[in-house]
């Protein structure tokens, strides 16, 4: 049931997931037909004056030219950008009109003119005003014949929006007072207007993408925090991080000064915003507020781009410490030093690479033990993930604890990411984990792809394209044959990189452990019985020599085990150990490697694509057939499991005399193995063991094969045997009464 409950969850996520979506598309649908209908209602109020602009045009046809302004400005297809006076309350509705129809025409932006005329009422006073307007402009006002911007342009050009927007509107407002069949269509333009300029950030926000980066944060720990707690002398402690306008908030974790989080989360980084990002840690109460424990904060603008940074911080007005991995990438600008297409290799910087991780060089004071550049170009065949049949991919790279990742391409299937990324290599043996995603709103992410590339495994220099795989790395991703195109370098000290492998691995913080599974459960059992039965092999063909099921195969035996024995120096065993690693890489040489790292065509794929249809089709058992499966595979493993713990508490109960008379036998076979090892040599002992096995089926045929000592141990009761042979103490019926009395109270 829980399985299929499981199921039912995740279709409901996709459903909701869609109907997000849906919601989406339209709302963008519903402002388009509402901008459309604004649009067409405003041209109607304008057609109503097309009368009054005609008139207009000649009056400004004369007006033009009366003026004493020279021939540049007189010019009717190109009119200069002019600042005039505003119209004052008495002014004609005629010349209101004719006014609003030349901002909306031309741009004009209304200001007070230096000059101290007003607009006339008549043709003939509009003459003088204008006169003395351009006069003022082309004596005093010494300004630039460019046409100025609309209200509502891009920003840039000292342009007050707000101003321009007010002065429309104040025009609509007394054009509405001598016209009141228009009033209620200016209150609708002016809403238009304010609703436009209202959400243009937003828009610009959440739907132009102008962030400049991505910072992913990975709250690890923290360390010292103070106890807020008396009763437990302990803290339920949680973080809040602000970055902006964003923020983020931990999950909590109980009764702990010294908490582990481990969670990763992303923040965006702004252009026009303080590059601050502040860190608070809280003590969670039920009852009460939060107590506060500390704070600290981190400047962004500090910190080098396209690094993972390991960041301790002390926290301030509190105890403590916190640990947090800090990457600034994803920057969306064409000018930074990840950009592929201003890129231009150094063979100089390439060579101080290479003398820095030279063989030689061991006592340098470097991080890692080598150095990785990646060029991811792009990718293609991605899935659609929109409803439109287009995605927003992006890539993330990540090694190790170190996370970088490109751009967002939108709306694209073949996006063109052309960034280059550098790594420090702190293990040569890592693996580099390349993974495509698609951002949805809210800045969510849906799986599109992933590819794992060993080190080693990297050729300097090639630049090929790269097939992505699905979530469980086991089959092609879904698309059109998505590919990403990559082409990657790695420089490397041998030496430094031998040293770091037999160090202990660094571990990798957001490494989530996996959640119980059946069928995960089933293959894990089945690679360990597949290790199991290769021992079991090797221990059958020994039985086969004790048995002398092959006479020449078995007389061989005891004649090598015999010089082994005679012969033996300690040295002999890595000795073996490296003819067996002869033979191996005889086979690797010969075969070309592991068959589980060569490379797969679909018709594979499709054949273990049937495989896991036949595994589905066995798993569409009824409940009662799947449940006996999971016990005769959990029953294997408990019996294994409890076999081993009954021997360990063997040994322990056989050396703390629970059955003494076991304990002295183990001492009187101790003493005696004692003196015989200090009288004959290990390596006759062995020879005679050796004959003992392999003449066993000869001299006595119808014996069973044993081991003394675990035949010993197996007389042993183990804790389980012990609580089932406890006695109990024997009470009178009442005093007994008494007793489950006081139990049951208790």
């Amino acid at each position: 049931m829980s399985e299929a409950e499981h199921k039912m969850g995740r279709f409901k996520n996709k459903i909701l997931r869609l109907q997000e979506k849906l919601q989406d598309r339209v709302e963008d649908l519903t402002d388009q037909v509402q901008n459309k209908i604004e649009k067409s209602k405003l041209s109607k109020f304008v057609s109503h004056l097309s009368e009054d602009r005609s008139s207009i045009e000649d009056v400004d046809r004369d007006s033009i030219g009366k003026s004493s302004i020279d021939s540049k400005y007189s010019q009717s297809d190109s009119i200069p950008s002019v600042i005039i006076d505003e119209p004052s309350v008495n002014a004609d509705p005629k010349d209101i009109c004719k006014d609003f129809l030349t901002v909306e025409k031309h741009g004009f932006l209304y200001r007070r003119c230096r000059s101290a005329t007003n607009l006339a009422l008549d043709d003939s006073s509009f003459h003088s005003s204008s006169e003395s307007c351009f006069s003022c402009l082309s004596s005093s006002d010494e300004r630039t014949t460019e046409i100025r911007p609309r209200a509502g342009s891009l920003p840039g050009q000292n342009l007050d929006i707000a101003f321009a927007i007010n002065t429309c509107t104040d025009i609509i407002e007394k054009i509405g007072n001598r016209f009141p069949r228009l009033k209620t269509r200016g209150d609708r333009i002016h809403r238009y207007l304010l609703k436009n300029t209202r959400l243009s950030d937003v828009n610009k926000r959440l739907k132009a993408q102008i962030w400049s980066s991505v910072v992913t944060i990975v709250l690890v720990e923290a360390k010292n925090l103070p106890a807020m707690d008396l009763d437990t002398r302990s803290s339920d402690p949680y973080c809040k991080f602000r970055l902006g306008n964003e923020k983020y908030k931990s999950k909590v974790v109980w009764k702990s000064l010294h908490p582990s989080w481990l969670e990763q989360f992303d923040l965006h980084l702004y252009d026009d915003q303080e590059q601050i990002l502040e860190v608070t840690v809280w003590d969670k109460d039920k009852q009460t507020k939060d107590d506060f424990l500390g704070r600290c904060t981190i400047d962004l603008s500090k910190l080098e781009r396209e690094k993972t940074h390991n960041i301790w911080k002390d926290l301030e007005d509190g105890n403590g410490q916190i640990f947090l991995l800090l990457t600034i990438s994803g920057t969306t600008q064409s000018e930074t030093i990840t950009d592929l297409a201003t890129y231009r290799e150094n063979p100089r910087d390439i060579l101080n690479v290479e003398k820095r991780y030279a063989w030689y060089r061991l006592n340098e004071q470097s991080s890692g033990v080598g150095w990785l550049c990646v060029k991811v170009y792009g990718a293609k065949g991605l899935a659609a993930a929109d409803l439109g049949g287009k995605s927003d991919p992006f890539c993330v790279l990540e090694l190790g604890n170190a996370r970088l990742q490109t751009h967002t391409e939108y709306k694209t299937l073949t996006p063109n990411w052309m960034k280059i990324f550098t790594f420090t290599v702190k293990d040569i043996s890592s693996i580099l984990d390349i993974t495509v995603y698609d951002e949805d709103h809210d800045h969510k992410v849906e799986f599109l792809g992933k590819l794992a590339l060993p080190l080693l495994n990297i050729r300097n220099g090639e630049k090929r394209w790269f097939a992505l795989k699905d979530k469980k790395m086991r089959a092609r991703a879904k698309g059109n044959y998505p590919q990403i195109l990559l082409e990657m370098s790695v420089i490397w000290n041998p030496l430094k990189a031998a040293i770091r492998v037999v160090n202990p691995k660094e571990p990798k913080y957001m490494h989530q452990e996996a959640k119980f599974k059946r069928q995960l459960f089933i293959r894990n059992v089945v690679r360990l019985k597949a290790i199991i039965m290769w021992f079991i092999e090797i221990g059958k063909i020994l039985q086969d020599c004790f048995e002398w099921e092959s006479r020449i195969c078995s007389f061989i035996g005891l004649l090598a085990w015999l010089a082994f024995c005679y012969y033996y120096q300690m040295w002999m065993v890595p000795f073996f150990l490296l003819i067996f690693f002869s033979r191996n890489w005889l086979i690797y040489r010969l075969t070309g490697g592991n068959p589980l790292l060569a490379p797969v065509d679909d018709d594979d794929l499709l054949a273990e694509e049937d495989d896991e249809e036949e595994v589905d089709k066995e798993e569409k058992k009824s409940l009662k057939e799947r449940l006996q499966a999971i016990q005769e595979v959990t029953q294997t493993v408990q019996n294994a499991i409890g076999y081993v713990a009954s021997l360990g508490e063997a040994v322990k109960n056989l050396t703390n005399f629970t059955v003494p008379y076991l304990s002295y036998i183990a001492i009187i076979m101790l003493f005696a193995a004692m003196l015989v090892l200090y009288v004959i040599p290990l390596r006759y002992l062995l020879m005679a063991w050796g004959i003992n096995k392999f003449t066993r089926k000869i001299l006595r045929p119808h014996t069973i094969p044993n081991n003394e000592v675990l035949d010993l141990l197996s007389r042993v009761p183990d804790d389980e045997t012990l609580l089932d042979i406890r006695e109990l103490k024997p009470h009178a019926p009442s005093e007994r009464k008494d007793a489950r009395k006081k139990h049951k109270s208790s």
